[in-house]
């Protein structure tokens, strides 16, 4: 059994460190956030018809790859992911609940179904259960290395991965018969590559999904101390 479960602090001896990396992660976080404007207002990620949307897993992919490889090469950063404040992040995954947008987009003939009601359920579960995740890791401190809290991440990372990603950009391409569900209203109105829906690929999945991984990192280091 680990000494202590309660979430990782920073103790005084390494706050002025945090407080270093913190400003810097501030600092890449508006410049991705202003990259993922830029991305969606100038249509960088709109592809040809069939043609796979290589841009818009590169924009999903690459910010998850930075984060890991940062947290693996660089002792200050990966000391600041197991201070942070994993209540805060499991907390803000309640805004995943907007995921019924998906859905509505389906229904109005935006979005093919493949997608909509896939990653629109997936992130409903995890957006509904979110609070409820956060009020048990105030009330038990052993929550936080429980099979639940992980099963939990794993399932949130799983409905980006698999959910989202798998069936928005890779089914289609193992199962072209899915494309048949693609009407040309799709094609032009391509919600999912402009602004403002594109902010959810190029930022908010990748975002959502590094915060499950630092719950994850957190609960493995707990267990080990």
């Amino acid at each position: 059994m680990p000494h202590s479960t309660t979430l990782s602090q920073p103790t005084n001896r390494t706050a002025p460190t945090h407080r270093g990396v913190r400003t810097f992660v501030v600092f890449i976080l508006g410049v991705w956030l202003a990259l993922s404007f830029i991305l969606g207002a100038s249509g960088a990620l709109v592809n040809r018809p069939g043609a796979p949307p290589f841009a818009v897993l590169a924009a999903v992919v690459v910010p998850i790859a930075i984060f890991l490889l940062a947290y693996w090469a660089f002792r200050p950063f990966h000391d600041f992911v197991l201070s942070a404040d994993v209540l805060l992040l499991t907390a803000t995954q309640s805004w995943r609940f907007a995921g019924l947008g998906f859905i509505a987009l389906n229904l109005f003939g935006l979005l093919p179904g493949y997608f909509a009601w896939p990653a629109g359920l997936g992130d409903m579960v995890i957006g509904v259960s979110a609070p409820w995740v956060a009020i048990a890791l105030t009330r038990k401190e052993e929550f936080a290395v429980s099979k639940t809290f992980v099963i939990w991440n794993v399932f949130g990372i799983f409905d980006f991965a698999v959910l989202a990603v798998g069936t928005g950009a890779l089914a289609p391409l193992m199962f072209p018969s899915l494309l048949h569900m693609v009407t040309p209203q799709m094609v032009t109105a391509a919600p999912m590559r402009h602004l403002p829906l594109s902010l959810v690929p190029t930022f908010l999945v990748p975002m959502f999904t590094i915060f499950h991984l630092i719950a994850l990192f957190q609960t493995r280091h707990l267990r080990t101390v």
